[in-house]
């Protein structure tokens, strides 16, 4: 077993210092903002919104189901740091010399990413139940954004990233899954229907101009705050 891991461990590891190993004092600032959940305010709250405006009463539930994904996936994720007990990048005294760090260290533990599960449950869940395909692309874009800055800040290892986003993935599918099954056995109100209600094309389209705003002003504004040495 221990020789069928460690090429993994090693190829891993390789990957790791390729990807970290291209940054500038730019993109530090960059990802260091994009990393923190804080940053994305108002693109959660977009979202929401249009939760709201598309379920309506329904909203409550869908909202509540929502904030039971990122629990699941946060905890369980933080279950199997503990569990697998893999050093991360920044802790490993073998490599922690090697490693572009700016931001916080992180926990003691890798494996595997909450950044990355947390995100891309958020995704998946948003995706099954806004249903456009627009959305689906961007949505999962911005999840694998967010997973990128945790290897780029030198906290964790491509495979964590990987191995988060699929666990995200399926927590994501089976809550909306469960979602469905409470609509249709437990809620009063029949209308709209989850299943076949869903994100317009020029819905998807406000919510990817707030997206494509954001991450512009944040462009624009680091680039200028370090133009005039202020960073």
């Amino acid at each position: 077993m221990i020789a069928f891991i460690e090429p993994i461990k090693q190829l891993d590891q390789s990957l790791f210092f390729f990807f970290n190993g291209m940054h500038n004092p730019f993109w530090d600032v960059v990802m260091t903002l994009f990393t923190q959940t804080i940053i994305w305010g108002i693109f959660y709250l977009t979202l929401i919104y249009f939760i709201v405006r598309k379920y309506r009463m329904k909203a409550v539930v869908i909202i509540i189901m929502l904030a039971l994904v990122i629990l699941i996936a946060d905890q369980f994720s933080v279950f199997i740091k503990e569990t697998v007990q893999r050093l991360r990048p920044t802790h490993d005294t073998d490599i922690q010399h090697l490693v572009h760090n700016v931001y916080r260290k992180g926990g003691l533990y890798s494996y595997f990413s909450s950044h990355a599960t947390n995100t891309f449950a958020v995704a998946m869940f948003t995706a099954k139940l806004f249903k456009n395909s627009r959305y689906q692309v961007f949505i999962f874009f911005w999840a694998a954004l967010v997973s990128y800055t945790r290897i780029y800040l030198g906290v964790h290892y491509p495979f964590d990233v990987l191995t988060g986003a699929v666990v995200g993935i399926l927590i994501g599918y089976f809550i909306y899954k469960l979602l469905l099954v409470i609509e249709n056995h437990f809620l009063m109100l029949k209308m709209p229907k989850l299943a076949e209600t869903g994100l317009s094309n020029q819905e998807s389209g406000i919510v990817l101009l707030v997206f494509l705003l954001f991450v512009s002003t944040v462009l624009l504004v680091t680039n200028q705050l370090m133009h005039t040495q202020f960073l």
